[in-house]
This record gives C-alpha cells, sequence and structure tokens, in this order.
C-alpha cells in the first residue's frame, strides 16, 4: 500500500516581549503609517536574552506533541530549519531532541533561510513516503532579531522571533499532494549577513520585484502540474515577509484575499518560523477544515524558494 505524509498536529511559539511601530519610531528614524504602508507589520515579538532558537523550538514541539496525542518518543526524525542555531554545533535538532527526552529520533538542521520550513517539509516527505519515517518533527524556528542593526531603518522593521512545528505522520491517504523547491545563488549578495558585522544586509527593492514573480509563477505552475484551479484552493499560507508581497502574488495568480491566512501584521518576518507560525494560528482559530486544500510557498535569500501542495 502506498504510504503518504500528512501533517497530524501544529505547534507555535512567540516570546512575551512585543515591540510596536510606535516603539521603533523612538528607536529609530521610522513611523508608525511608513512600515503599516510599507510591509503591513504593525508589530513583533522579539526574544529576551537568555532565549534561544531551542527554548523557542521546544515551547512549539511541546505544544505540536500534545496536540497529536502522542508521547515525543515516538517521533523518529527532528528536521530544524533555521538560520540562528544556539550554537555553531551541535546542531539546534539534537539540542532540541535533548530536551524533549527524545532518544530514538536522528535529527539535523536546514538552512534554506526563510523558504527552510518547505525544504524541511519535502525531506520528511520523502523519508516518510520511503517508509524510513513515521512521525517527523519538522521545526522552523528564528531568533532572528539577534541578526538586526537597530540604526537600520530599512531592515530593523520587518522581523520578529518565535517557532512554529509540524508532525508530520505516515498515512494511507493523500496528506502532502506535491513539493517544489528551487534556488539560485547568483542573487547571494541581495539579501545576506555581513561577514563582518553579522548584521542583515538587503537590497530592498530587488528581493520585492524578484520575490513577487517569482512567487507568482511557482504558484500557478504548482497548480498546474497538479491539475487544479485556482478555485480548487481553499488556502494559501504564504510566507509572511511582507503584506505587499502577499497581496501582490494574489494578484497575479487571482486568489481571492479571503483564501490568504496572514499573520505578517503581528508576527513581522520570522524567517522559517513563518509558516509553521501562521498554520499553526489558523488551526488554532479553526479557519482549516478536513480535507482543504492548502498551499505554502515561500521566497528567501539565497535566493531560494519553494511550494508545498497538501490536503488536510
Amino acid at each position: 500500500m502506498q504510504k503518504y505524509s500528512k501533517i497530524i498536529s501544529t505547534g507555535s511559539y512567540l516570546p512575551e516581549k512585543i515591540l510596536t511601530n510606535k516603539d521603533l519610531e523612538k528607536m529609530v528614524d521610522t513611523s508608525h503609517e511608513w512600515i503599516i504602508e510599507r510591509t503591513g507589520i504593525e508589530s513583533r515579538h522579539i526574544a529576551n536574552e537568555n532565549e534561544s532558537s531551542v527554548d523557542m523550538a521546544y515551547s512549539a514541539s511541546v505544544n505540536a506533541i500534545k496536540n497529536a496525542n502522542i508521547d515525543s518518543n515516538v517521533i523518529d526524525m527532528i528536521i530544524v530549519a533555521t538560520t540562528t542555531p544556539e550554537r555553531k554545533f551541535p546542531s539546534t535538532a539534537v539540542l532540541l531532541q535533548n530536551k524533549l527526552k527524545n532518544n530514538k529520533a536522528f535529527a539535523f538542521d536546514l538552512n534554506a533561510a526563510c523558504t527552510g520550513f518547505i525544504y524541511a517539509l519535502d525531506v520528511a516527505d520523502t523519508y516518510i513516503k520511503n517508509g524510513i519515517a513515521n512521525y517527523v518533527l519538522v521545526v522552523g524556528t528564528e531568533k532572528i532579531t539577534s541578526l538586526l542593526d537597530w540604526s537600520d531603518r530599512n531592515t530593523c522593521v520587518l522581523f520578529g522571533d518565535g517557532a512554529g512545528v509540524a508532525i508530520l505522520g505516515s498515512s494511507n491517504t493523500p496528506g502532502i499532494i506535491s513539493n517544489t523547491i528551487g534556488s539560485d545563488g547568483s542573487y547571494k549578495d541581495l539579501l545576506t549577513v555581513n561577514t563582518d558585522s553579522e548584521v542583515i544586509e538587503m537590497s530592498g527593492n530587488d528581493v520585492f520585484k524578484i520575490a513577487v514573480n517569482t512567487m507568482g509563477k511557482l504558484a500557478a505552475e504548482t497548480l498546474e502540474k497538479n491539475s487544479m484551479t485556482i478555485d480548487s484552493l481553499n488556502w494559501l499560507i504564504p510566507h509572511q515577509a511582507n503584506s505587499r508581497i502577499i497581496n501582490a502574488v494574489a494578484r497575479k495568480i487571482n486568489l481571492p484575499q479571503e483564501k490568504i491566512i496572514m499573520t505578517v501584521n503581528k508576527h513581522g518576518n520570522t524567517s522559517a518560523a513563518s509558516i509553521p507560525l501562521a498554520l499553526d494560528y489558523a488551526n488554532s482559530n479553526n479557519l482549516i477544515k478536513e480535507n482543504d486544500i492548502i498551499m505554502f510557498e515561500a521566497f528567501g535569500a539565497g535566493f531560494t524558494w519553494g511550494s508545498t501542495l497538501l490536503k488536510y
């Protein structure tokens, strides 16, 4: 019998501290109105000094494991998508495994920037379909504000911290329908972390244009290769980078606003954590129903991009 991978539960964690646009007005030359107009972001969560990407991943994972009603030791694979590991090594994934007291899984990190969660889903899906794993913990966790120059008004207003988790289980009925991932390293300098200063540098206008074109094309191609139309889609859960990018992509594919899960206004850009955070938000608010057709879509530094089409 053919095996499929299916999302059986989700979880999330957001740090307690909230930084509003009004707070940022006191820190840098910007305004609430300018940030809203350019990004759609009203506030973002900021991890405290002693709170790491592992700590946030742990809280979100405990939440997801409880929601799945399983023991943590049934998880036989842990993938953590992050660009902000607690340590150079060992990986965030094995540190998380230790905190979860799991002695069964194999665990590793994956870095595809903002597309990391989709890359991780692709790997998890492959392992489940090939019968190597039955339960996979897929985590996106970022302390991205640790990479910010708080005097750079073009980047410091964009990002926030948090962690989101999906647990995938082996299923006899379809869950993940298709995954598409890609990258192009020739754009490496348009969105990067400066190796000397260790802060994010971004060519905002270039990133915006390429992101909209790439994501619009990717969404259309994902539906086409699965013989679906935009009417087949119940929800688009995109990477939460910027409301202008999300809305521009929706216009390109003629997707109604009411079919988009949007959390960027309260979360900011949480990089690899943004899609699982938005997914758990939708789950927690009972927006997603059984058998809904959902598309995840992301674009990130590299450039990297990816989409996942699934039945819930």
